[in-house]
């Protein structure tokens, strides 16, 4: 016969699985607390409490990723697609080390026409389990991460650049949130620079 104290690990770690739920829906994930980004300026931001968009995107970018800034035509057309239709945007700058004032230049130089956001701490990154620059998290009405992944397919590996992309996997998800649908792939494999971790 076993000793309750061993069972009682074992016990609650099933309890948490069970309550908690583990399977298909392990992907979604809810911003109850506030994302504490920061803005330019220092001040503590929830693009999702104060963008009051019903659909909002993170696109998480660096200044000095290739292919993150090669993908800046491509955001900024979704952009204009979209935020007419209550969408909301914001580029998210996870290392620590790019200042306001690079962000600053960067936005300007790549003529981006919605703001920029810094997660020196990685609480967006662990929330949304973001690895990659150019990777995107989209919110749907309630508050829930309901995609996270690439822009699209134009690349199949580092090195390797289809002509076009075949699929666009984040106006796809944007899409299917604005309607209220379910996502196709709610979660996909994106190609860029690593977020390195915090130090």
């Amino acid at each position: 016969m076993f000793a309750l104290p061993r069972l009682l690990p074992v016990v609650t770690l099933l309890l948490a699985a069970t309550l908690t739920g583990c399977g298909d829906q392990s992907d979604a994930r809810q911003a109850s607390a506030p994302l504490r980004l920061l803005d330019l300026e220092g001040r503590e931001v929830d693009p999702l409490a104060e963008s009051g968009a019903r659909v909002t995107v993170l696109l998480f970018a660096r200044t000095d990723c290739p292919i993150s800034n090669r993908y800046a035509p491509e955001i900024q057309r979704l952009y204009a697609a979209f935020a007419p239709r209550d969408v909301a945007f914001f580029l998210v700058y996870p290392d620590p080390g790019q200042t306001p004032q690079a962000i600053r230049k960067h936005l300007e130089a790549y003529d981006y026409a919605f703001g920029g956001l810094r997660d020196p701490q990685h609480a967006v990154v662990e929330l949304t389990g973001a690895t990659i620059t150019p990777e995107a998290a989209v919110f749907g009405p309630s508050g829930t991460m309901v995609y996270r992944g690439r822009i699209d397919d134009r690349y199949v590996t580092l090195g390797k650049v289809r002509a076009a992309p075949t699929t666009h996997d984040l106006e796809d998800a944007i899409e299917a949130a604005l309607e209220g649908r379910p996502i196709d792939n709610p979660t996909t494999k994106a190609i860029g620079c690593i977020i390195a971790d915090l130090k």
